[in-house]
């Protein structure tokens, strides 16, 4: 049977401080970015080791893929804005005589301009590739046994006694308000994500924010995570729990902008604040991705 690729996508990040610059070029499509803006998110890289590890992470992801789904499935991994760039990607399936591929964001909530521009980016190469496409994945039954597990895993970090009183802020990526207008389907995911989780974990306190939105003079999506800690502070809170839903591996947005930037702003209401680990790799959602790629294969008559 012929090889069938799976292409396993990210946003991707700078390799080395040096590398901050150009990569938010590519990020802003040729914009140059302000020195002090610049010079802001690279001392956020310094802060968190000097560069991002998303493309380690999600290498580990795809070849975790790769040992759950066996042949003749070949996982490769592309970057939405780093090396390895998805046009270098795809190039290299085809020369390595891949014809058919599934592809899959690591994202599992969809949005025209999130997740959705990654498949805009493949349109507009044109790759000699028949593509098929997992778009959303955020009622993943594996995903959401995952995310459960992490969250009740995190909670014991607390004291016995106050762990049922402890809320839990589930978190992602905001995006820019306009995407209401369009009806986008993300924030409605999103909700949906939590509704299943909490569904599985049972009754405990618990709200959602956005965290990690761009500063541009367009209104984004609302509460941020920021404000919703300091709401909870002003009501005689001192534990919470963070749980990002809209990622998962670690990269910029959790290592800053949650474990350096929002602790620090707990610390400051002397509150105890504590995340989920990361899914990376975790079985469940693993096995759960594979099972999508084998159907979407299995639907095209690949197998």
């Amino acid at each position: 049977m012929k090889p069938i690729g799976v292409l396993v996508m990210a946003y991707g990040g700078p390799d080395k401080l040096e590398d901050v610059e150009p990569y938010l070029l590519d990020v802003r499509g040729g914009r140059p970015t302000s020195p002090a803006a610049v010079a802001e998110v690279r001392e956020h890289y310094r802060e968190i080791g000097g560069r991002s590890p998303i493309l380690e992470r999600t290498q580990a992801q795809a070849a975790a893929l790769q040992q759950a789904l066996g042949e003749p499935f070949r996982t490769f991994t592309g970057m939405r804005h780093w090396r390895p760039y998805i046009q270098d990607v795809l190039a290299e399936m085809t020369g390595s005589g891949i014809e058919r591929a599934v592809a899959l964001v690591m994202a599992p909530h969809y949005s025209r301009i999130s997740v959705g521009v990654y498949y805009q980016k493949i349109d507009q190469i044109q790759p000699r590739l028949d593509i098929r496409r997992i778009e959303q994945w955020h009622l993943l039954p594996g995903y959401l046994d995952a995310l459960t597990g992490r969250v009740r895993a995190a909670l014991g970090k607390f004291p016995a006694d106050m762990q049922a009183d402890v809320p839990i802020v589930f978190t992602a990526h905001s995006l820019p308000q306009r995407i209401l207008t369009w009806n986008d389907p993300y924030p409605a995911q999103l909700r949906d994500t939590v509704a299943a989780v909490m569904q599985r974990l049972g009754a405990h306190a618990h709200e959602f924010a956005y965290q990690s939105a761009a500063m541009t003079p367009d209104p984004w999506l609302g509460p941020d995570v920021g404000q919703v800690v300091d709401k909870l502070a002003g009501h005689g809170q001192r534990h919470a729990l963070i749980a990002p839903i809209g990622f998962v591996c670690e990269h910029v947005e959790i290592l800053y902008d949650i474990d350096v930037a929002l602790q620090r702003q707990a610390r400051n209401h002397f509150m105890h604040l504590e995340r989920t680990e990361m899914l990376n790799t975790a079985p469940a959602m693993i096995d759960g991705l594979a099972g999508l790629v084998r159907a979407e294969a299995a639907q095209a008559g690949w197998i």
